[in-house]
């Protein structure tokens, strides 16, 4: 019975001890725990994705090239969108110079195209936004329940997006408005 006296007192004034020297040293180890495990998932946490779920911008194109061929006319655009996980909207209207050269030339009043669409998924990747989705088209490349691609840049003017519809492609450049991933 001595020696389970023994035990019970020494087991005691280690109990005692606990406090101030077992306590800083659970608190060290959990400390420690938590800046490994905050290291290794804090790439996955700040990661592009992670940092955006949705995707909006309107503003001022103009397409790369124009019309293209061996005098190509510029076309300036329209556009307004925004898209999340639930979906979301894409608006996109083309005008054409209502003349080649001379008077007029400057008036962008002719519609070359409309595509009006329904975003059905967003992708956000590295300072990128891929917009999927079903659209309306008038103009150029017309037809309905036509399969849309849009990748967007954020920024203000000088940032770029790409529309892919109807077989077509059309690099734009934004002269004026901003995109925007929040």
């Amino acid at each position: 019975m001595f020696e389970s006296e023994s035990f019970t007192s020494k087991f005691r004034a280690r109990l005692d001890n606990r406090p101030t020297k077992s306590r800083w040293l659970w608190a060290g180890a959990v400390l420690v725990a938590f800046v490994v495990i905050g290291s290794i998932t804090s790439p996955v946490a700040t990661g592009e994705a992670a940092k955006h779920s949705r995707v909006s911008g309107a503003g001022r194109t103009i397409i790369e090239g124009g019309t293209s061929g061996t005098s190509p006319l510029p076309v300036t655009t329209l556009i307004a969108f925004h898209a999340d996980a639930q979906g979301g909207d894409f608006e996109c209207l083309a005008f054409l110079p209502s003349h080649a050269i001379g008077a007029g030339s400057g008036e962008f009043a002719t519609n070359a195209m409309y595509v009006t669409g329904k975003v059905t998924s967003l992708e956000i990747g590295n300072r990128v936004a891929t917009l999927h989705g079903i659209a309306t088209a008038t103009g150029l490349g017309a037809g309905h329940n036509l399969p849309f691609t849009v990748l967007v840049h954020p920024g203000g003017p000088g940032t770029t997006l790409k529309l892919d519809i109807s077989g077509l492609t059309f690099l734009e450049i934004l002269v004026d408005g901003h995109i925007r991933m929040d």
